[in-house]
C-alpha cells in the first residue's frame, strides 16, 4: 500500500498516521479525525487488543503521586525474591532492567518526585470529564461509570490510613477517610476484616475496557477514520512528509503520531531519540457473575495491603494488578492471575460461584522511570509526534492525551503545559 500525498489533489484533508490502536492511539486518532485530518490507524493487532483489553478499568485519577517513591527502597529486596509477591523480576531481565531501576531509583529524590507529581495532578485534572464530553458524543455514556472507588486496609493501623488521607487531601485528591461502619454501609460483599478505607469519591470505572476502545474506535470510523492491520517497521521524515513503513508497504502522510506503548522503543530509535521504557506487565483475572438482584460491588475496590484491585464489570469481577517485570516477549506465568484470586478472598465475602470459564490476562504496561508519559512534538521532526508510556494511567488519561496532541498537531495552545511530557529529558 503506498498512498500519496499528491493522489490526494481533490482532497484538501491533511493526512495523519496514528501507530497503536490501545485506547491513547484511538483517543488520538478520533481526535484529530474530529479536528478535520484524515487520519489512518494502523496496529498490527486488532483494536484495543493489548492493555486496553483487560485492564482494571479503573480511571484513576486520585493516582497522583510517582510510583517512585523512596520507602520502596527497604522493600524492593522483599518484593523482588518473591516469584508470586506484589512486584516481580525475571532473574533472565535483570541485567537488561539495571539501567531503568537506576534512574527510578534517581526520581526518587523529593524535587524531581514534587515535580513529577505535578505534571501528573496536570493531566489527571480534566481527565474524567473529556471522556464524559467525548462519550456523550458518541452516545455511549453507559460505558463509564461515576461512583469513586474505595482503597481498602485490613491490617494498617489509624495513623498510618490517616497520614495517606492527608497526603492525598494535601494534594487536592476528593477523598474521605471512612471506618469499618461506613465503609460495609458503602460496599456490604466486602469482608469484616475490613477496619478502613479511603473513598475516593470523583474517580470512575468502566464496565468494559475492550468495549470502550471498540466504541470510541467505530466512532472515529463513523467520522472518516480507517484503519489498517499491519506491522510497523520505520518510520522517516522528509520535506514532502512522514513515510511509514509496515509489512504490508508504505503509507506516506503529513504527520504521525506515535501511541504504541511498551512497543515504541524501537520506532524511536530509528529516529535517533532513547526512551527508557519498560513493559511492566500486569495481570488481571475476570471472574464471571451469575445474574443478581445486587451487584457484588458498586465501585473498584483496591487493597492497600495486597497491592491489587476489584472491578465491578458487565458479568464479570475483574481482578487486576501485580508488577512484573519480563521483557515484552517471555511468556505470561498466569499463577500471577491466579495468585490474584486468593487474595480476594480477603477482601469480600464470597466469591462469585464458578459456572462458567475465570479469564486470566497478561497486558504490558509502558512504564518510564518518573511515572510521566511522553506526550509532545519530535524535537527533531516537525511533523512526528509522541503519545506513549502512560504507565498504569493509560486508560485514565486517554482522553486528556487525544486532546492534547490534537492542539499540538494543529499548533494551538495546550490546555496544560507538556514541556514536563518531552522525549527531551531523555535524550
Amino acid at each position: 500500500m503506498n498512498t500519496d500525498k499528491n493522489e490526494l489533489k481533490g482532497n484538501s484533508q491533511p493526512t495523519v498516521a496514528v501507530i497503536g490502536a490501545g485506547i491513547i492511539g484511538i483517543n488520538c486518532a478520533l481526535e484529530l479525525q474530529s479536528l478535520g485530518y484524515q487520519v489512518t490507524l494502523v496496529d498490527k493487532g486488532d483494536i484495543g487488543q493489548g492493555c486496553s483489553k483487560g485492564n482494571a478499568g479503573h480511571f484513576a485519577t486520585e493516582q497522583v503521586f510517582p510510583l517512585a517513591e523512596s520507602s520502596l527502597l527497604w522493600q524492593m529486596p522483599k518484593l523482588l525474591l518473591d516469584p508470586l509477591g506484589p512486584v516481580s523480576l525475571s532473574a533472565k531481565h535483570f541485567i537488561k532492567a539495571i539501567p531503568w531501576f537506576m534512574q527510578f531509583f534517581n526520581n526518587m529524590r523529593p524535587s524531581l518526585r514534587d515535580k513529577n507529581t505535578v505534571a501528573i495532578k496536570a493531566l489527571n485534572k480534566n481527565a474524567i470529564s473529556h471522556y464524559c464530553a467525548l462519550l456523550k458524543e458518541a452516545n455511549i455514556e453507559h460505558l463509564i461509570t461515576l461512583q469513586g472507588s474505595l482503597l481498602v486496609f485490613e491490617t494498617s493501623d489509624y495513623n498510618k490510613v490517616d497520614a495517606m488521607y492527608q497526603h492525598y487531601k494535601n494534594e487536592g485528591v476528593a477523598v474521605k477517610l471512612l471506618d469499618r461502619a461506613e465503609t460495609l454501609k458503602l460496599e456490604p460483599s466486602l469482608n469484616d476484616n475490613i477496619n478502613y478505607s479511603l473513598f475516593f469519591t470523583d474517580v470512575a470505572h468502566t464496565i468494559d475496557p475492550l468495549a470502550l476502545s471498540v466504541a470510541l474506535s467505530e466512532f472515529a470510523k463513523s467520522k472518516g477514520m480507517t484503519f489498517q492491520q499491519s506491522a510497523v517497521t520505520e518510520i522517516t521524515q522528509a520535506e514532502t512528509g512522514v513515510t511509514v513503513l509496515t509489512d504490508l508497504g508504505s503509507l506516506t502522510v503529513d504527520h504521525c503520531v506515535v501511541a504504541c506503548g511498551a512497543w515504541s522503543k524501537k520506532l524511536l530509535k530509528g529516529l535517533s531519540y532513547h526512551l527508557p521504557i519498560e513493559a511492566e506487565r500486569g495481570y488481571s483475572l475476570s471472574l464471571p457473575i451469575s445474574d443478581q438482584a445486587e451487584p457484588m460491588l458498586n465501585r473498584p475496590v483496591a487493597s492497600a495491603e495486597r497491592r491489587f484491585i476489584i472491578t465491578p464489570m458487565d458479568n464479570t469481577l475483574r481482578l487486576a494488578g501485580t508488577v512484573e517485570y519480563a521483557g515484552l516477549n517471555a511468556p505470561a506465568n498466569y499463577k500471577r492471575a491466579e495468585m490474584l484470586k486468593n487474595n480476594a478472598a480477603f477482601i469480600l465475602k464470597t466469591l462469585p460461584e464458578q459456572k462458567s470459564e475465570q479469564e486470566a490476562w497478561m497486558g504490558c504496561r509502558p512504564s518510564l522511570p518518573d511515572s510521566l508519559p511522553v506526550i509532545c512534538q519530535a524535537p527533531n521532526h516537525d511533523k512526528i509526534f509522541f503519545a506513549l508510556g502512560h504507565q498504569h494511567l493509560g486508560l485514565t488519561q486517554g482522553a486528556i492525551t487525544g486532546k492534547l496532541i490534537g492542539q499540538l498537531v494543529t499548533k494551538k495552545k495546550t490546555e496544560i503545559d507538556v514541556s514536563p511530557f518531552c522525549i527531551s529529558r531523555f535524550n
